[in-house]
């Protein structure tokens, strides 16, 4: 029953994109990142991931946007991810802070440093909501890679009753998909004070994206 999910969603998520009147905000700073082959990190949170992969095809079809490699945990959810990120032809990193840690960061380090992109969701995979863990920080300390905060919001949508407060978009929904500034972390950096400016940074552009599908 489980492994009819991924395509299940997917095919849900295919048929509902094209109705949604999708804004596209901070783009244009990227594309020249892209066409050089700079290596980025993506970060959204846990509970606006569900358009994400759709939105990241049509970047690839309109911008040249490159498909980063997703960083899912090991869980039987994770799996479910992994095989839902495929069904939109992103390769996928399995692996959390509670296991598969030291492979998934090799992983990741090596394709940042052959110039690919990865995606990190950095309060997954069980939270707390909208608290930026550390391991976005490192990788991008350590590769020189820069960090791309991004956030997806529609309106109207459903919101589930689950820790990361999931939203799912409604048929004809306005959308707003909104790419941050890249942001570089030095090798010295104090990633303590990184990942509350990188909480900081996420929640005002998720907020971002929530006022330009609201107002």
């Amino acid at each position: 029953m489980w492994t009819l999910v991924p395509p299940l969603v997917a095919t849900v998520v295919r048929a509902l994109g094209p109705t949604l009147r999708v804004t596209l905000s901070g783009v244009a700073p990227l594309v020249p990142l892209w066409h050089a082959k700079c290596p980025l990190i993506y970060v959204v949170w846990h509970g606006r991931i569900l358009l994400a992969p759709w939105l990241h095809a049509r970047l690839r079809a309109s911008h040249g946007a490159r498909a980063p490699r997703v960083l899912v945990s090991l869980s039987r959810n994770g799996g479910l991810m992994a095989r839902f990120a495929g069904r939109f032809g992103l390769d996928v990193v399995r692996g959390s802070s509670s296991g598969g840690a030291r492979a998934a960061v090799r992983a990741l380090t090596a394709a940042l440093d052959h110039g690919e992109d990865i995606a990190v969701i950095p309060d997954g995979p069980r939270g707390p909501h909208g608290v930026f863990k550390p391991g976005a920080i490192a990788l991008a300390a350590f590769t020189g890679a820069r960090i791309v905060p991004v956030a997806v919001a529609a309106h109207p949508a459903l919101r589930l009753p689950s820790w990361d407060e999931f939203l799912i978009p409604l048929p004809f929904a306005r959308c707003a998909a909104v790419f941050g500034e890249a942001v570089a972390v030095p090798c010295d950096a104090d990633r303590t004070r990184m990942c509350r400016e990188m909480e900081r940074i996420l929640t005002a552009v998720t907020t971002t994206a929530d006022r330009m599908v609201t107002s």
